[in-house]
């Protein structure tokens, strides 16, 4: 079984970066796509990144295409979110995701799911 723990949401003023970072432990990590979901109130959830076990494919969400990169550092088990040009509707509840599917992922399905971090984006 993989374990997720997220680190770095918090407060940022309109236009700002944070970068988000999830680390795994468990069996088998490299055989695992990982990534992100966010949840903002009232809203349905939303996929945002993601990165493949094998070659490292980036995948992201129409939303964020442009102003946030994913990362992968395996001899570390933790993956990066770096979000620039942040925005109001960027706020939400952001969950690190792994499963052995990347499509599962993008299909908002994991196999695991992280505790959540806040991110607040304030205008």
């Amino acid at each position: 079984q993989v374990q997720l723990v997220e680190f770095g949401g918090g407060l940022v003023q309109s236009g700002g970066s944070l970068r988000l970072s999830c680390v795994a432990s468990g069996r088998d990590l490299d055989f695992y796509a990982i990534g992100w979901h966010r949840q903002a109130p009232g809203k349905a959830r939303e996929g945002v990144a993601f990165i493949s076990a094998s070659d490292h494919t980036e995948v992201y969400g129409d939303s964020v295409k442009g102003r946030f990169r994913i990362s992968r550092d395996n001899a570390k088990n933790t993956v990066y979110l770096q979000m620039n040009s942040l925005k109001p509707e960027d706020t939400a509840v952001y969950y690190c995701v792994a499963s052995r599917s990347l499509y599962g992922l993008r299909q908002l399905q994991s196999e695991t799911r992280g505790q959540g971090t806040q991110v607040t984006v304030s205008s």
